[in-house]
């Protein structure tokens, strides 16, 4: 990265007051009658798409605020009451080390010896002198007081800034916050693109595009993934008899993010322009040199604040967690998609919903995964610890239930709790009897929709190597929460003696991949998801790339994410690299077909594929995606009742292949008007229009069109399916390519990393619904990190089993 000296040419934007093109300050810009008070000439763009994200995802202004003074009071709550549990409350009364005498002539002598909580609480006077006299008290309360001043302005600013984005709503986008919840974030960007012919709310270009928008609301977390994917960050610790582990935590993140993007000596001079020093690879050193020194300062910084930030996180978790382990012990034992794998997993151009929706629909396959190890040893630990303490437990209990009064003995009530908590902890090692243990095929269904995998782990899935590493995607919420109360501590040591030696690697990175686009300003190359610049030959993309090894994208994270945003945004136009890219595996699609199982096949398996995989969704994209993954299986094993002497052998990419041929070739029969989104509410359903109208495809399983049901949850659920059954493809056929000595049929090929997934052709379809990208993990595989969750709609799996056809297609596959 040191010597490497690209992307050197940049053209300067001078006015770094506003978000404005050069030699525009003076443009006159033509505003319609009735909106000389609107949304034209926006300073910053970044913030106005951000928050106008924000306010959809949120649901709105009431909630967004709401949450915000919840907030607010959540922090004054937590050190108001534990000031006073630290000052106004008399323990040795509490806990009965001190007698207390009731007198008075109305006293039941009976009750003069009974604790009252009003008896533990000290009086008001007495409360505040001990507060006073202890001066770390003060100090303490006194930053708190700052830091909840501050944040109650910046709530008041908040309040004024989403009012704004609001009218916005009303006014210019014609949305009612009645009817938000409504649309789509992708109707919301179609409405916005369509205000920038009107309004020129950027100067810069007379029209933006969705990726302009992306890039806006995305700008820092696309050179966060990009990072990740070169594996700069975060940085890995050697740890005795732990190993190689990977520590990312919020706070952590938040220190990334301020040295390079926001903070006082950031790699930015503003939200959209990174500085024209770090453009210049002559002062390199220099730069690098600087950079250390501020993170050096921030790692100083952390250390002198770590107590603060370490009670602050022991009490919150302890107020958060707390009631929710007492009530469910085995909370801790559910795990949760971490910071890192979140990052690791994320391709270039996804915003968070996007995510969340994906690895939400990763979360039951990747448990299913994790919970199929188990330790024999552990097994037998855990089924004898369980049996003593629910014999005591039992012993407990029939002593209660026999007289109420055992509960008022010392510490009994403590034993019950206890108890209960080593049962249900020692349960969740306990497997389940009827569990089936098919490593394999679990891993490739995770694979369907996290995208991204390893090539080690084809073939290993059943090692507990390749089990570790998924842990590190994949963690258990107990050590989420033993790495945040760890943060503290441990981010001032990562930033002063890790950090500061990737100094020079850093300042080479963003000078390196960097770019300027017009309208936009400085962004992260990678977020181009150019083929030709960041292609990976090895992932089909052979002959239309000029990428050296050093401008590559790992793992083909150029190529799926080039496709993933295609299929979200159906209406972008790509780059003719990028269509090229798609026709060429377009071609290989239908070429690959040939040889598959017929699609009539694949669909009469899918109940019984979907048995095998534990899958009881009974949705038909699930199905589909099912078929295909077991098919394999099913065909070496000869489970279906059904003549096979004429069906050959066949692979999941084969599968894969013959199910999207048939979805090209429905698409393919749709007239173009048929395909397009409309800027209405609701897009309309029509009976006559389908979704795959082939005979040769899934239509056959579903019935005529539900006009109640909304079409874009349908075209949503097919989307994911697609863009699935993309991935195992492209990983079948990397696998192929690279490793053609140990294929072998009617077995699934452990998941490759999918370097390639090309975008929608710029064909005059609306959208062009192609390979969906498996993003892989970098070689050197770390992982570790924070959360996410899933996403569900009841709504979908009504509208597929109902088989509703939807009239307007917003994707097509080719």
């Amino acid at each position: 990265m040191a010597n490497f000296e690209a992307y050197q040419e940049y053209q300067r934007i001078d006015d770094f007051e506003e978000d404005s093109p050069p030699g525009e300050e003076d443009l006159l810009v033509h505003v319609p009658e009735g909106l000389s008070d609107s949304w034209h000439h926006i300073k910053n763009l970044d913030n106005f798409f951000t928050r106008i994200y924000q306010f959809h995802q949120k649901n709105g202004f009431a909630c967004m605020m709401l949450s915000e003074f919840f907030e607010l009071f959540q922090f004054l709550f937590v050190v108001t009451f534990t000031t006073f549990l630290f000052n106004c409350v008399e323990y040795d009364i509490l806990f009965a080390n001190r007698a207390v005498n009731h007198t008075g002539p109305s006293q039941n002598p009976l009750d003069r010896n009974k604790v009252s909580l009003p008896d533990a609480i000290l009086p008001s006077q007495q409360c505040t002198e001990r507060i006073q006299e202890n001066s770390w008290i003060i100090f303490l309360l006194i930053m708190a007081t700052i830091f909840w001043v501050y944040r109650m302005i910046k709530v008041f600013c908040n309040i004024l800034s989403y009012w704004e984005i609001r009218q916005f709503y009303i006014k210019a986008l014609k949305i009612s916050m009645d009817e938000l919840c409504n649309f789509t974030w992708q109707e919301v960007q179609d409405r916005l693109i369509s205000l920038q012919r009107e309004q020129q709310m950027c100067i810069h270009k007379k029209e933006l595009t969705e990726l302009d928008i992306y890039h806006r609301i995305l700008r820092f977390k696309n050179y966060m993934v990009a990072m990740v994917n070169k594996s700069l960050l975060p940085v890995q610790l050697q740890l005795p008899l732990l190993g190689n582990l990977v520590f990312l935590t919020q706070g952590l993140k938040y220190n990334f993010e301020l040295i390079l993007f926001w903070g006082p000596g950031s790699l930015f001079q503003n939200k959209w322009n990174l500085h024209p020093k770090y453009k210049r690879a002559g002062n390199r050193l220099e730069l690098a040199q600087q950079l250390s020194r501020v993170i050096l300062l921030l790692g100083v910084a952390n250390l002198l604040l770590c107590p603060f930030i370490l009670v602050w996180q022991v009490l919150y978790a302890f107020f958060s967690y707390t009631e929710v382990i007492r009530r469910e012990p085995g909370s801790l034992g559910a795990r949760r998609w971490s910071m890192f794998g979140r990052l690791y997993l994320r391709h270039f151009n996804e915003l968070d919903h996007e995510l969340h929706g994906r690895l939400g629909r990763g979360y039951k396959p990747i448990s299913k995964y994790m919970n199929s190890f188990t330790s024999p040893l552990l097994t037998v630990l855990a089924k004898n610890v369980a049996f003593f303490s629910g014999s005591v437990l039992a012993v407990l209990i029939a002593l209660t239930v026999y007289d109420e009064d055992v509960l008022t003995v010392q510490h009994i009530l403590t034993a019950i709790t206890v108890l209960g908590v080593v049962i249900t902890i020692t349960r969740s090692f306990i497997p389940d009897e009827h569990m089936v243990w098919c490593p394999e095929q679990l891993l490739q269904c995770v694979l369907a929709h996290i995208h991204y995998m390893p090539d080690h782990w084809r073939g290993n899935a059943n090692k507990s190597e390749t089990r570790d590493e998924v842990a590190q995607l994949f963690q258990y919420k107990a050590l989420f929460i033993l790495e945040e109360l760890l943060s503290p501590i441990v981010t001032p040591f990562i930033l002063i003696f890790l950090l500061r030696n990737k100094s020079l690697e850093i300042i080479d990175f963003f000078r390196n991949f960097t770019v300027e686009v017009v309208g936009v300003g400085d962004i992260c190359s990678f977020a181009q998801m150019d083929i030709r610049r960041h292609g990976n030959p090895l992932w089909m993309s052979e002959g239309q790339t000029e990428a050296s090894v050093y401008q590559q994208a790992e793992n083909g994270k150029t190529e799926l994410s080039l496709m993933h945003f295609t299929i979200k945004n159906p209406r972008w136009q790509p780059p003719q690299e990028s269509s090229v890219f798609i026709s060429h595996l377009k071609e290989k699609v239908h070429q690959d077909a040939q040889g598959g199982p017929p699609t009539q096949l694949l669909l009469s398996e899918a109940p019984l594929c979907s048995s095998l995989l534990s899958n009881g969704s009974g949705n038909e994209p699930d199905n589909l995606l099912a078929s295909v993954l077991a098919h394999p299986v099913l065909t070496a094993s000869g489970l279906p009742g059904r003549d096979r002497r004429f069906v050959p052998p066949s692979t999941a990419a084969s599968a894969a292949a013959s199910v999207l041929a048939s979805l090209s070739s429905s698409h393919s029969q749709l007239p173009h008007a048929s395909r397009s989104r409309s800027h209405v509410h609701l897009p309309s359903t029509h009976p006559d229009s389908t979704m795959y109208c082939s005979d040769r495809t899934i239509i056959d399983s579903m019935s005529a069109s539900d006009s109640r049901m909304k079409s874009t949850t349908l075209l949503s659920e097919f989307a994911s399916a697609e863009m699935s059954l993309h991935a195992i493809y492209m990983h079948e056929v990397h696998q192929q390519n690279s490793l053609p000595h140990q294929r072998t049929f009617g077995q699934w090929q452990n998941p490759v990393p999918m370097r390639e997934l090309g975008s929608n052709a710029g064909s005059q379809m609306h959208s062009v619904h192609t390979a969906v990208s498996l993003s892989n993990m970098p070689t050197p595989l770390c992982l570790g990190g924070w959360t996410e969750e899933e996403e569900g709609d009841a709504e979908e799996e009504e509208i597929l089993n109902s088989g509703s056809t939807p009239k307007q297609d917003s994707r097509s596959s080719y």
